[in-house]
């Protein structure tokens, strides 16, 4: 049973809007908490092809990922990630075919171990390719419409930084990605065909 914790804490809306409104760094935190929450209900709870949906203890070193979930019988690693607000711009160009351009950062908190698929261990903020399977994207900032973005974790951009070798840059995830609406390649607004073509290689 879910923990009534506004009830709990006698918490009112206008008192949360107030902190809210003083608090930019938790807009953030809180609004990327219920976009885990948005993408698992409009895409993978309802979904009669996605079993044993859950998502891992962030304290659970193993299992990493916002959400688990098994896919025409293969166990899917999702993560998601949101747009960085003062990076999102509308283009009012009538002629451009692009409407909204925006990025967002694909990477870790801080800098920590991670052991590349060749066994070299490193210290670095990027992901590792193969750390998960599908990368979801929320583009709420695109118009304030709860929207996603899916893209196969292998069709992700490397890094480019200089500092690694290309060896390692080949197993490192680009940090900060742009990404605009209508999506293009290797975005898609639905996850079917990228978790298709995950289990297909498999």
């Amino acid at each position: 049973m879910t923990e009534d914790w506004f009830g709990s804490w006698d918490a009112r809306p206008e008192e949360l809007n107030e902190i809210l409104s003083r608090n930019p760094s938790l807009r953030g935190m809180l609004h990327g908490y219920l976009a885990e929450e948005k993408v698992k209900r409009v895409w993978f709870e309802g979904s009669e092809d996605v079993t044993n949906l859950f998502s891992p203890d962030d304290h659970d070193r193993d299992l990493k990922g916002d959400w688990i979930l098994d896919y025409e019988g293969e166990e899917i690693v999702v993560e998601v990630k949101s747009l960085q607000s003062n990076h999102v711009e509308r283009i009012d160009d009538p002629e451009s075919e692009v409407e909204w351009n925006g990025k967002f950062q694909c990477d870790a908190s801080d800098r920590r171990p991670v052991t590349l698929p060749t066994g070299e261990t490193m210290e670095t903020t990027c992901l590792v390719v193969g750390q998960f399977d599908l990368l979801a994207i929320n583009l709420f900032e695109f118009g304030g419409e709860w929207r996603f973005a899916f893209a196969k974790n292998e069709d992700l951009p490397r890094t480019p930084y200089s500092g690694y070798t290309e060896e390692q840059r080949e197993h490192l995830i680009k940090g900060t990605m742009a990404i605009t609406l209508p999506l293009e390649a290797p975005f898609h607004d639905e996850p079917w065909t990228p978790l298709d073509e995950t289990v297909a290689e498999r």
